[in-house]
């Protein structure tokens, strides 16, 4: 009974007790659910162009911030590093679809997602040869990036708002919402979707699969360039950031893989619930729940709507 207690009415009885602590705990999650709806983003983006599942996505992340802070290690001023870095995913881009995609035309999906696992290990490679393996701080000042915090007396107490922490949340919804009306609003947008449903049927239309990959993965790399700017103003840049692209999964299993809107929605409730999780269960179960809080809330989903919240139900006639 007392473990039940605890579980079920001991931390809602905190919650109305301690307010701003609540508030606090929710903005937190929502700053984390938006940076993760970011990533998700670069997942959803490309395969919704090529019905492949981007496993190299976490480590463009990585890529792209390192791009940024070895251009201004060695002297470059931090906008032109900034656009030299947006020049850099281009042209990745481009390679990406001439190298990888281009000869792999109507081939299975699976082969598809093995050369994403050997473009991971490409960056991976590539990365640690030009850069090093040591972490790197992020040029957060020179790019203007806000420190400090914000204090608001709320409720009782007081809640604290990093400035960080409201930029990024700020320029990530500016970027969600700038793509998604993008995709959804515009003509390679209505082509990316007759690309995500047939390759055949696009090319026999005069669609170029050349042009909406392109388009696509230099969007995504634009995306893991914001994401990785952004957390690596939290923390260090490293490769180690690469595991945080894992936090997308369950993201993409609450929206739905083929959803921007369900990319965002996702985002927030994955971020929110691992922080509530952590603040108000965190000592019940001991240090750590955030970690695998947010995959318990996917297997929820997974067990009672598969296709997620904005995912297309499959039906197939047998």
């Amino acid at each position: 009974m007392d473990l039940l207690y605890r579980i079920f009415i001991d931390p809602f009885v905190q919650m109305g007790t301690a307010p701003d602590l609540l508030v606090q705990a929710l903005w937190e999650g929502f700053v984390a659910g938006v940076l993760y709806s970011l990533i998700a983003l670069g997942f959803v983006l490309i395969f919704k162009a090529s019905g492949v599942f981007n496993f190299a996505q976490g480590i463009m992340v990585v890529f792209a911030a390192l791009t940024l802070v070895g251009l201004y290690e060695h002297g470059v001023p931090a906008f032109l590093a900034l656009a030299l870095t947006i020049l850099v995913m281009l042209l990745l881009a481009f390679a990406v679809e001439r190298v990888v995609l281009r000869p792999l035309v109507n081939q299975a999906e699976i082969i598809l997602f093995m050369a994403t696992f050997g473009l991971t290990y490409f960056l991976i490679g590539l990365g640690e040869l030009i850069f090093g393996g040591d972490p790197k701080v992020m040029i957060s000042q020179q790019l203007l990036l806000p420190s400090g915090s914000y204090n608001i007396r709320m409720l009782g107490g007081f809640v604290q708002l990093q400035k960080i922490d409201v930029a990024a949340a700020i320029i990530a919804l500016l970027m969600v919402t700038t793509l998604a009306i993008f995709f959804q609003k515009t003509r390679i947008g209505r082509a990316l979707r007759a690309v995500a449903d047939s390759h055949r049927a696009a090319l026999s239309v005069g669609i170029s699969l050349e042009q909406i990959w392109v388009t696509v993965w230099f969007a995504s790399g634009i995306v893991a360039l914001a994401t990785g700017i952004m957390w690596g103003a939290r923390s260090n840049v490293s490769f180690a950031l690469d595991i945080i692209a894992l936090k997308a999964l369950p993201v993409l299993i609450l929206g739905g893989l083929t959803s921007i809107p369900g990319a965002i929605i996702g985002g927030v409730i994955i971020g929110m619930g691992e922080k509530l999780g952590e603040f108000y269960w965190g000592p019940l179960f001991g240090s750590g729940i955030e970690s695998w809080f947010a995959y318990v809330i996917a297997l929820v989903f997974l067990l009672f709507r598969p296709q997620g919240l904005f995912g297309e139900k499959i039906i197939e006639r047998v």
